[in-house]
C-alpha cells in the first residue's frame, strides 16, 4: 500500500502536530518478498511529517520499531501495516508523542505500571481482522505506560511458519513471553486481568481509592447501559458509568441495519456514537472495569471492582449485556484458538479449503456458515433443535450452496484435538441416540449468548437462563436495584430493545427516587 495524495494529506494533518522525533528503524532482509512495500509505506509516510525519519538496516527477516527521541518505545511490527493496521500505526506515533486517545484513566494507568517484571508480549494477527487492531492498540498502550513491557505485533500471513509452528488457527493470538494467554476479540480491561492473573502486582500506593458516591450507578455501557445513564443525567442526577468498554457486544457486529431511522451502521460506529452522546452530559464513564462483586449496605448499593475501586449508589442499573455462548462440553476450552472460533470473520481465512462445523441454526450460525462457504471446502452445521431457527431468506441461500450440510436434532458431545489442534467432533442424534465422530479441522460456535449476570446473582434473582428477571418497569426484586438490555430476562435481545429498556430502567429509578421507594 503506497500512500495516495488525499492519503497523505490526512496523514499531515494528523501528523501536523508532533512535538518528539521519530525514527521508525526498519530491519528487513535483501530477498523478503515484502520488503519493497514495507519501506515504500513507511518512507510515505515519513514524508508527511519532518518529525518522521526512517532509518533502513540489513536485517534476517521483517520488522520495524518505532523509535522517540533516539529511545526505543517497545512497540515493534513485524507486519507490513496495511489495512486495518495502518491505523494502529498511526495511532502509535501519535500515542507516544502523548497526543493519541484512548488513554486509560489514571487508576488503570496505576494497575499497568503496578506490573510485576520485564514482560514480552507477542500478538498474532490478520490484516483482514476487525477485532486485531484493538487488541494491539490496548497492548502498545500498556507498552506506552509501562517501560517493562515490549509488545510484537507479528502478521500471520507473512510469517506462516511461526504460526504453523505455534498451531495458532485464530486472531489475534496473544503470548506473554512465550505462553499462550488469548484468542479473539478483548478490550483493555480484559487483557489487563490476564496479564495481572500472569505476572502479579507490585504495591502501589498510587492504586489506592476511596469510596466514590454518586445518585445511580449504571454497569455496562452498551445501548442499554448508555441509554440509562444519557436519560438519567437529563435528570439532573450524578451518574457514574461503570464498564468494560463503552459499545459492548456490539462492537462485535460488522453490519447494522435494524436501529430504526438509521438505515445502515456498523458496530464500531454505533458504539464511537454512544460515546460521544455520553460526552455530551457530566457523566463519569469508568472504562476498562471489571465488576467484582455487589453488597447491600443499608439503602446502598455498594460495588466493587477489580484493583479496589469501591462505588456506593441509593440506584443501581445493571446493564452488562451478553457474552458468546459457549458449548461447555470436554475439549472446548483446551482448543480455543486453535480449531474452536467464535468469529468467522476473522479466523475463516485460516480454515481456506479445509472442513469446518458450524454449531447452531440461528441467524448467526447461518450467516456464518454462508461466509465460510465462500472460503472453506466443507461446512457441516450442526442444529440441537428439530429445525433451523435462521430467516426463510438465509436458509434459502444455505440450501443453494453445494459445499453445505445440516444436521439438525445434533447434540455435541465433545471436541476432539491431539493435543495441538481440533482434528473432530463427537455429535449424537438426538432422535436415535446414535454417536458418531466428524473428521474435521475447525469448529465455530454460534448457539447465542449468556446473560454476563454472574457478579450479582447472590443479590438479585436469576433466571434458569442466566437472567436477571425484572418486572415491566426493569426493576429487579431488590428495591432501587433494576436490568436493562440483555442481561435482563427482557425478551428478544435487540439493540434498539436495549435502549428502549435502558431508558425504561432510568424512569423508574427517577420515579422510585420521587417516591422514595429506594
Amino acid at each position: 500500500m503506497m500512500l495516495d495524495e488525499a492519503l497523505k494529506d490526512q496523514v499531515k494533518s494528523i501528523f501536523s502536530n508532533l512535538s518528539s522525533s521519530f525514527t521508525l528503524d526498519i530491519y528487513v532482509s535483501d530477498n523478503h518478498e515484502s520488503k519493497a512495500e514495507l519501506i515504500g509505506l513507511l518512507e510515505d509516510l515519513a514524508s508527511c511529517s519532518d518529525k518522521i525519519e526512517c532509518k533502513i538496516n540489513q536485517g534476517n527477516d521483517l520488522k520495524f520499531e518505532i523509535v522517540k527521541e533516539n529511545k526505543k518505545t517497545g512497540i515493534i511490527f513485524r507486519a507490513v501495516p496495511n489495512g486495518h493496521e495502518f491505523s494502529t500505526l498511526l495511532l502509535a506515533i501519535l500515542n507516544c508523542d502523548g497526543k493519541g486517545k484512548n488513554f486509560p484513566d489514571e487508576f488503570i494507568q496505576n494497575r499497568v505500571k503496578s506490573l510485576k517484571g520485564k514482560i514480552h508480549i507477542k500478538t498474532y494477527i490478520s490484516l483482514t481482522c476487525t477485532n486485531c487492531p484493538d487488541v494491539v492498540q490496548a497492548i502498545n498502550l500498556m507498552t506506552i505506560i509501562n517501560p517493562n513491557i515490549s509488545h510484537e505485533i507479528v502478521d500471520g500471513a507473512i510469517n506462516q511458519e511461526e504460526v504453523d509452528k505455534l498451531k495458532i488457527q485464530g486472531v489475534p493470538a496473544v503470548f506473554a513471553d512465550g505462553e499462550f494467554i488469548h484468542s479473539g476479540r478483548a478490550d483493555f480491561g480484559e487483557l489487563l486481568d490476564k496479564m495481572e492473573g500472569k505476572y502479579g502486582t507490585e504495591k502501589n500506593e498510587n492504586t489506592a481509592t476511596e469510596r466514590k458516591e454518586f445518585d445511580v450507578l449504571v454497569i455496562g455501557a452498551g445501548p442499554a447501559g448508555s441509554s440509562s445513564a444519557i436519560y438519567l443525567a437529563r435528570k439532573g442526577l450524578k451518574i457514574a458509568v461503570i464498564a468494560n468498554n463503552v459499545g459492548g457486544q456490539v462492537k462485535e457486529t460488522v453490519g447494522i441495519e435494524n436501529v430504526i431511522s438509521i438505515p445502515h451502521t456498523t458496530g464500531s460506529k454505533l458504539a464511537e456514537d454512544l460515546r460521544k452522546h455520553l460526552q455530551e452530559y457530566p457523566i463519569e464513564v469508568f472504562e476498562n472495569r471489571t465488576v467484582e462483586s455487589l453488597k447491600l449496605e443499608g439503602k446502598n448499593k455498594v460495588i466493587t471492582a477489580k484493583g479496589g475501586e469501591i462505588f456506593s449508589a441509593p440506584a443501581l442499573i445493571i446493564a452488562t449485556g451478553a457474552s458468546w455462548r459457549k458449548l461447555n462440553v470436554e475439549g472446548e476450552s483446551k482448543y480455543i484458538g486453535k480449531g474452536v472460533a467464535f468469529c468467522p470473520h476473522c479466523d475463516g481465512p485460516f480454515y481456506k479449503n479445509k472442513h469446518v462445523a458450524v454449531i447452531g441454526g440461528g441467524n448467526s450460525g447461518i450467516e456464518a456458515a454462508i461466509d465460510l462457504a465462500g472460503i472453506c471446502s466443507k461446512i457441516t452445521v450442526l442444529e440441537f433443535l428439530d429445525e433451523l431457527k435462521a430467516d426463510q431468506v438465509l436458509q434459502e441461500k444455505l440450501q443453494s450452496l453445494p459445499n453445505v450440510e445440516v444436521y439438525l436434532s445434533s447434540q455435541t458431545l465433545e471436541v476432539i484435538g491431539d493435543n495441538n489442534r481440533v482434528v473432530g467432533i463427537k455429535v449424537k442424534d438426538r432422535k436415535t441416540g446414535e454417536e458418531r465422530l466428524i473428521d474435521l479441522n475447525g469448529i465455530f460456535v454460534q448457539i447465542g449468548l449468556m446473560p454476563n449476570s454472574s457478579a450479582f446473582r447472590e443479590i438479585v434473582r436469576i433466571n434458569s437462563k442466566g437472567e436477571i428477571e425484572i418486572d415491566n418497569h426493569c426493576r429487579t426484586n431488590i428495591p432501587g436495584i433494576y436490568a436493562a438490555g440483555d442481561v435482563s430476562s427482557v425478551p428478544y435481545k435487540q439493540i434498539i430493545v436495549s435502549m428502549g429498556e435502558g431508558a425504561k430502567a432510568a424512569l423508574s429509578a427517577f420515579d422510585d427516587r420521587i417516591r422514595g421507594t429506594y
